[in-house]
């Protein structure tokens, strides 16, 4: 064998041993494989085409600066990766179509013939076409410099090739076009003649780039239909609440689970590749044996040895070629998915510590907001042992431990407002007009639990006390936080209820036309007044005498008791000097005659019985000679006074 042919063996066994290595594939013998099957190849450039679409969701979850970047960078290998998943396309489409043009294979399929012979015809019309539209730029080109006697014989032989130029172009169209409809109508359209129809169409679905051939991937320029992937900012500092970094947390496990689809699928991706690319390595490793062997022949001197070894290494050269052809643009794309592979591993590694350093915060928010929790309740279980333990008085008790209850959930709901918000200065605003939309909305029941601490207060009023509000007298059976409720007591006497229960709210506190009236701590007292009408030629001091020595003398029975309470009157009062409490007269003249009133302190725990002893005493001390002369009906009438209260107080 001549040295030229053992230097173009060992070039082609040099390029072989060089794509297997690069493509990871094991020296191993095996029998030349065919080209891939062409639904095998629609079905590798439909899952391409699927692993590409994945890069929307890798822009929607981009959110980061960072972020950006790689989807960015992944665009850029991806776009190639399919590009190059094109080119093994139509180079196995080549090669099948090289194939199939053996006489046999046309015998078996007539369609293949015509196909062939459209596609020569096609092919001897374009370079007819060219070389039509190149004579008309010369022919041009002299026009512009011709001078005025040669130009009407130019622009007619300008003129008639263009017109040879159309009809070229409309007979390309024509045999274009039935070329087309013979290769999809081949194998339901999926044969040797209707592949390339199939990859050009799916090419140009994607993306017009695609569409053109590129030289096995080396065209590195992205999709111009993919733009650029975008990000949304996000302030970290916004999420420092337990809200925004549960969130962030959520948002960063759909991130990894969507970087881990992708990784999935560029692993299925690469399998498939390699798939389709082991057989080809291994036509290339047995191509580069059999080389070896016509190189290890002995020399030969021969002509028709010689030419027989030409032939040999003339097929070897062709096969080898279109082996490479389809077997460079898998090699490359194994190398950009296992960098595209690398680059999701690292941004997976990015958001995992991301993921992680989020987790901490939370878990140091919940701890925070959980011991906070726990030091509330502790100190509000403090306050109600020592409620329990200094605080004797069963209405003081149910008091302060309504107002703990009160605070403590307060606080518990302002500690969790806190603790979840995202920005302090939201939580304001909202905490601002929520407050004013309850301060308008809920006026009156504030007003009730505000009046409420008055009510509770040191001249408040408890269960049991007697009250007059608003002109209704009652004993008081309940205090609430909003209202309060009296059991009414009839104006005959004042030991006898009516039977009804009296509802008031506590706002009544703030009312001015509304009095409340009750008796001061440690007194059980009103006063009453007997009124008389004397004829004008009475004796007044006789009359006055007489009247008011009738209601001392009843009083005499319960002196003590009512100076037992003048005197916690002034303990409770301390710096209001309390004068004796003892029956009082006062005179009138009216249009009648002279009006005798005598004002005396009752016990309201006899009331009923001293107002029956003092009339019984003052008719006595009316019929005693000489006897009093009355005007009017002559039976005095006694009633709660209205100007001697000095045990009541007004709320």
């Amino acid at each position: 064998m001549s040295f030229r042919a053992r230097g173009f063996l060992r070039s082609a066994i040099s390029v072989a041993v060089v794509l297997m290595v690069g493509s990871g594939v094991a020296l191993t013998q095996s029998p030349p494989a065919n080209p891939a099957d062409p639904q095998q190849v629609i079905q590798f450039l439909s899952q391409t085409i699927n692993w590409h679409r994945q890069l929307t969701v890798e822009s929607q979850i981009a959110k980061d600066p960072g972020d950006a970047i790689l989807v960015n960078d992944n665009r850029q290998i991806a776009n190639q990766v399919v590009r190059l998943a094109f080119d093994f396309a139509r180079a196995d489409a080549d090669v099948l179509a090289k194939q199939a043009t053996s006489k046999d294979s046309q015998a078996q399929n007539p369609d293949l013939g015509r196909y062939q012979a459209l596609t020569q015809l096609s092919a001897k019309l374009d370079n007819q076409a060219r070389e039509l539209q190149g004579e008309l730029e010369r022919l041009r080109q002299k026009l512009d410099a011709a001078g005025p006697g040669n130009r009407k014989s130019l622009q007619s032989a300008i003129a008639e090739v263009q017109s040879e130029l159309d009809l070229t172009n409309v007979r390309r169209d024509a045999l274009r076009s039935m070329a087309e409809f013979v290769s999809g109508t081949g194998a339901n359209g999926v044969g040797p003649t209707g592949l390339r129809a199939q990859i050009d169409a799916m090419a140009r679905a994607l993306s017009p780039e695609l569409a053109q051939p590129g030289s096995n991937g080396e065209n590195t320029q992205p999709s111009r239909q993919l733009a650029p992937a975008s990000f949304s900012p996000s302030d970290k500092s916004s999420s420092s609440g337990i809200w925004g970094l549960t969130a962030a947390l959520l948002e960063l496990s759909d991130k990894i689970r969507t970087i881990d689809h992708t990784g999935r699928m560029t692993d299925e991706l690469t399998e498939a590749s390699k798939q389709l690319r082991t057989p080809l390595v291994n036509q290339l490793k047995d191509l580069s044996k059999q080389g070896d062997q016509l190189a290890n022949q002995p020399d030969s001197s021969d002509p028709t040895v010689l030419a027989q070894q030409k032939k040999q290494l003339d097929a070897l050269t062709a096969q080898f070629k279109q082996a490479s052809t389809a077997v460079l643009p898998l090699s490359k794309q194994g190398i950009l998915l296992g960098l595209y592979k690398r680059s999701l591993a690292s941004w997976k590694s990015a958001v995992e510590t991301e993921y992680k350093t989020v987790l901490r915060s939370l878990l140091l928010r919940l701890f925070i907001l959980a011991g906070v929790l726990i030091v509330v309740i502790a100190v509000a279980e403090l306050w109600r042992k020592t409620i329990f333990r200094y605080v004797h008085d069963p209405r003081r008790r149910y008091q302060f431990l309504l107002l703990r209850k009160i605070l403590l959930w307060f606080v518990i709901c302002l500690v969790i407002a806190f603790a979840f918000a995202s920005q302090l200065g939201s939580v304001a605003t909202f905490a601002g007009l929520l407050t004013a939309g309850v301060a308008v909305a809920l006026q009156n029941v504030i007003l009730s639990i505000a009046g409420y601490f008055f009510l509770i207060g040191r001249f408040g009023i408890r269960v049991g006390d007697r009250v007059q509000i608003a002109g209704v007298t009652g004993e008081v059976v309940d205090v609430g936080l909003v209202r309060m409720h009296l059991m009414e007591l009839s104006s005959v006497g004042a030991e006898i209820p009516t039977g009804r229960v009296v509802a008031f709210s506590n706002s009544i506190v703030f009312q001015p036309a509304s009095g409340l009236f009750k008796q001061i701590p440690g007194t059980n007292f009103v006063w009453h007044e007997i009124t008389l009408t004397l004829s004008p030629d009475s004796d007044y001091r006789v009359a006055e005498e007489r009247l008011l020595g009738a209601v001392e003398t009843v009083f005499a029975d319960y002196r003590e008791e009512i100076e037992r309470q003048r005197r916690q009157m002034e303990r409770t009062l301390s710096s209001t000097p309390i004068n004796e409490l003892c029956p009082k007269s006062r005179l009138r003249l009216t249009q009648a005659g002279l009006e005798a009133v005598i004002g005396f302190p009752v016990d309201l725990q006899r009331a009923a019985e001293i107002d029956d002893r003092v009339t019984r005493e003052v008719l006595k001390a009316i019929d005693r000679e000489p006897k009093l002369k009355l005007v009017g009906s002559g039976t005095p009438s006694i009633r709660l006074s209205t100007e001697l209260t000095p045990a009541n107080v007004s709320g």
